[in-house]
């Protein structure tokens, strides 16, 4: 069978390598049409825990309280702020901001309502809704009450009083909300039961039309982003600006993410190229190499455009990840191919490449498919871009495997043999040195290597996945400085919902009261102590929009406020002292309340009521935000203290209370890490040992092979606990992508050293040999991919530039235990046996 194999391969590919590569330009060039398809999504939603509930009840907060979907512009004038031309400056920004399409309102210090510069009644405030800029406002009263009122201090004015933010909201789009409602119907749906082939239809068909105009829609936000960046860039001479918000996040992210595509491409090609020059001194290998990896490339990315995949912030890092795979491919091929060239000088091109596929085939498949395997471990993380980063590098693997084999050889067919050239001294010289280490030293490379594993296995426990977002960027970048301003001085960045349902029981209860009573409550009772001619009105069927819960919201406001890691925090008590000054100073009663509630512009009621309390007065909602910048901020540990604190001390239970918002969302998707890491590391080395098994026919030679992988990988991810680096959506992926590589080395060495040790059944001489041969194969492609993973450093985004450097130590340190540890358990415990005659 295999002989027939490599008979029609022979044939086909070596015996037509014209008609080869005119195949391959056909289908790379069919490929690379749909290469400009290829998109970028780094939307929140793509960073989140796949079928997370508090993900399905986020959205509904957000649509019930308003979109989170909005831009914060900090604005520090040179000058004093409430100062003539400051305002004057304001109001153009403010105006320009407002003038773009997409943007639905503007709330600045300009246009919200004041209540105390003088003093208005709530008849006043009917008639009329006094801004900073109208005629009879006392601005020194205005600035005042900016800068002390509960609504407006550290929100839209900071404390100092000397920096304003401009909120500026983008409209909701209906067909969105649809799309993505109905998607995600039938896809919890699927979860709980088979689809019917019309709703398998329907789901696929929602799916695909959400990506698309999802895909427009971040088109149009970026372009919004980037009108509203030139528009603050001719304010920048009156003041210091700065933007921020989670559109912005993800439009900066989307440009990092080109950014880093396109360096690590160009860098990687560069780098390697340089190193490929230099190890084997001949252009051929150099441009047969980089033609291989850049055909991959475009028949990946069009594949990937084709079928309408995105990219997100881990999987962009798969171009430079396929350049350092493919060109290892081929540094195996061109290693082999020069050894057979100088043992058969006067050999035919056929038979060296022919020789070189038939030796290089079944390690170099293998070598593929263990890391096809470490990818694929990634799916059972639950994080989506860290899955889509698993699936994407089986596609470019595959591709890479193909194209080594066909395009790299065929190629190689049209070119003579030439002199035949000798390994290089320096490289030699490197892996001679192993042999006489292991032959002398045995017993000190093990006891070395159970030591060095014990102190990964100690560091590994002081691993940790608590991170600030804000370290994922540099200092230097506007996402970093927005966010460190906004933590100073306008009260925190990242929001956190505190939602209080009212008890499920009471409401019944109460329900049935009123139906039985005629919908009058006890004057004792917390429903209200007025009728309000014939209507009950709101203080009337709320359970919180009343006096009587009025104590129960404001401790629940005081202890939110009084959190060290939390800033501005808005609710109902903040409301409540808005309406106390309208009303003279002195808390409403019940019917006073219905009164004002009913009577207040909607204007009004939109910026003190609306977004901390539900349509039917039964749901609350605490508006914190938190300070991100914060060193001590531990998300886990906050949340469960909120929590306990509210359903121990205040008395809630536990279903009334709900956390919520992005804090939470990313909190959850940390948390996931440890469980992602350990059934990311056990579906990886499982599955690892059985292909070995299957490979070696030898369950001792499988575990002897797995050895030198449960070496390098506590070693790394122990160091990143000693070195208290957290584990993220970017450094989940070391462990399982080093596994993947370092089993390469091991395959192609067991392999070879099972060539060499039948020779003499000398296990010493053939480690010698194994190491001069295959060993300089190794060192090449391991030198490649370390300084390949190294161009990472050149990222805008921190996680990526420590996968680069953590991937890169690992599987240095996976070379050095392929070169001793492996050899020296293959060479003690003898794993191969002489067939008997």
């Amino acid at each position: 069978m295999k002989k027939r194999l490599l008979s029609l391969y022979d044939g086909l590919v070596l015996g037509k390598p014209i008609v080869t590569l005119l195949l391959v330009l056909l289908v790379t060039g069919f490929f690379g049409w749909f290469v400009p398809d290829l998109k970028i999504d780094i939307s929140p939603d793509s960073l989140v825990l796949e079928h997370d509930e508090a993900l399905r009840y986020y959205y509904s907060i957000r649509a019930r309280y308003g979109s989170d979907d909005y831009l914060i512009v900090t604005y520090t004038p040179k000058g004093k702020l409430f100062e003539a031309d400051t305002l004057a400056d304001l109001r153009k920004l403010h105006d320009s901001l407002a003038a773009i399409e997409r943007v639905q309102s503007v709330i600045s210090i300009l246009d919200v309502p004041l209540v105390q510069s003088p003093p208005v009644t709530l008849e006043e405030l009917e008639q009329h809704i006094r801004t900073l800029e109208d005629k009879d406002t006392n601005l020194t009263l205005a600035e005042r009450e900016l800068r002390n009122s509960p609504l407006y201090r550290d929100r839209l004015v900071g404390a100092s009083g000397d920096t304003t933010a401009l909120q500026v909201i983008f409209r909701r789009d209906p067909k969105y909300e649809h799309l993505r409602k109905s998607r995600d119907s039938l896809r919890e749906k699927e979860l709980e039961t088979k689809l019917t082939p019309e709703e398998a239809e329907e789901l696929q068909r929602f799916t695909d039309e959400f990506r698309r105009y999802k895909a427009e829609l971040m088109t149009q936000e970026e372009a919004d982003i980037a009108r509203i960046r030139a528009i603050l860039d001719q304010h920048r001479d009156r003041a210091e600006l700065h933007l921020g918000g989670k559109p912005m996040v993800v439009a900066d992210m989307v440009d990092f993410v080109r950014h880093d595509i396109r360096v690590f491409g160009i860098g990687v090609v560069a780098v390697l190229a340089l190193l490929l020059i230099i190890a084997f001194r001949r252009p051929r290998w150099v441009i047969l190499s980089l033609l291989t990896a850049f055909a991959t490339s475009v028949v990946t990315m069009g594949f990937l455009g084709l079928a309408e995949w995105r990219l997100t912030v881990v999987s962009a890092n798969f171009l430079a990840l396929l350049l350092i795979f493919v060109l290892s491919l081929t540094i195996h091929l061109i290693v082999r191919y020069r050894e057979l060239h100088v043992r058969n000088p006067d050999a035919e091109q056929r038979y060296l490449v022919q020789e070189m596929v038939r030796s290089k085939f079944i390690p170099c498949l293998y070598m593929v498919l263990t890391t096809m395997v470490a990818f694929a471990s990634l799916v059972v993380s639950g994080i989506r871009p860290v899955i889509d980063f698993g699936w994407i590098m089986g596609i470019s693997l595959t591709a890479a495997m193909v194209l080594s084999f066909t395009l790299f050889p065929a190629a190689l067919m049209l070119l003579k043999p030439g002199v035949p050239h000798k390994p290089r001294d320096l490289t030699t010289a490197v892996t001679s040195l192993f042999p006489p280490l292991i032959e002398r030293h045995g017993n000190l490379v093990i006891g070395t290597t159970i030591l060095a594993v014990l102190f990964g296995i100690v560091g590994m426990t002081k691993l940790t996945v608590e991170n600030r977002f804000i370290d994922h960027f540099h200092k230097s970048t506007e996402i970093y400085q927005g966010m460190y301003l906004m933590d100073r001085k306008l009260g925190g960045t990242i929001p956190l919902d505190v939602v209080i349902d009212a008890p499920a029981a009471l409401l019944k209860e109460e329900k049935e009261t009123l139906d039985k009573e005629g919908d009058k409550a006890d004057s004792e009772e917390p429903w209200g102590e007025e009728d309000l001619a014939g209507e009950a009105g709101i203080t009337g069927t709320s359970y919180w929009f009343n006096v009587f819960r009025l104590d129960e919201v404001n401790a629940i406001q005081n202890y939110l406020d009084g959190i060290p890691e939390t800033g501005k925090v808005l609710s109902l008590s903040t409301t409540m002292a808005v309406l106390k000054q309208i009303n003279g100073g002195e808390l409403p009663d019940n019917f006073a309340l219905s009164l004002i509630y009913k009577r207040l512009p909607e204007e009004v009621k939109e910026s003190l009521i609306s977004p901390y309390l539900s349509p039917d007065g039964n749901q609350i909602r605490f508006e914190v935000r938190v300070y991100e910048s914060d060193v001590k901020l531990k998300r886990q540990a906050l949340l469960e203290t909120i929590r306990r604190h509210l359903t121990g001390d205040l008395g809630l239970s536990d279903a009334q209370v709900h956390l919520s918002g992005m804090l939470v969302l990313y909190n959850n998707m940390l948390q996931s890490l440890f469980r992602s890491q350990i059934l990311t590391l056990g579906a990886v080395f499982l599955a690892i040992l059985v292909m070995f098994i299957f490979l070696f026919h030898s369950v001792k030679l499988a575990l002897i092979a797995l050895v030198p992988n449960l070496v390098s990988v506590p070693l790394v991810l122990g160091l990143m606990g000693w070195l208290n680096i957290p584990l993220n959506f970017m450094t989940i992926t070391i462990a399982a992508i080093s596994i993947g590589i370092g089993v390469d080395d091991t395959i192609h060495y067991v392999h070879r050293f099972g060539e060499e040790v039948v020779v003499d059944w000398d296990y010493q001489a053939a480690v010698r040999r194994s190491h001069s041969s295959i060993g300089r194969a190794m060192y090449y492609t391991t030198v490649t991919i370390t300084i390949g993973f190294s161009i990472l450093v050149l990222s805008k985004f921190v996680p990526t530039i420590y996968f680069g450097l953590l991937t890169a130590l690992a599987v240095m340190i996976a070379l050095a235990a392929n070169f001793t540890v492996l050899p020296l358990l293959l060479e003690r415990l003898k794993p191969y046996r002489k067939k008997s005659a």
